[in-house]
């Protein structure tokens, strides 16, 4: 086997720096839909369904940062990080589809 046939050195340049970036700035994006959304459901003073939707938002903001921290610790730890697993990547969308769930529920 010669050396030109060899699997070349995988450079990732910038790439795990730009998704640890991606993941910090989608974190902060949930951080304020929470704050929001949990500010409109105690608006107008606190309610039964207003204290629910707010612990559900927050239950769901503080999963979605669990995963989000575990991912940038992941991308930071090696030169070249692994894949992420898929039920992390779906446990991500369940909790941000439910928090979107919640953001419509509360405008209407």
């Amino acid at each position: 086997m010669s050396a030109s046939a060899a699997e070349p050195v995988r450079d990732p340049g910038l790439q795990p720096e730009r998704t640890r970036l991606a993941w910090r700035r989608t974190t902060l994006a949930g951080t304020v839909a929470a704050v929001l959304a949990m500010k409109t459901a105690l608006h107008g003073g606190v309610s039964v369904a207003g204290g629910l939707v707010s612990a559900l938002c927050c239950g769901l903001w503080l999963g979605f940062l669990a995963l989000a921290h575990r991912r940038i610790r992941d991308l930071s730890s090696s030169p070249r990080p692994a894949a992420l697993a898929p039920r992390h990547a779906t446990a991500t969308v369940l909790i941000t589809v439910a928090l979107a769930a919640c953001g419509a529920a509360l405008l209407f």
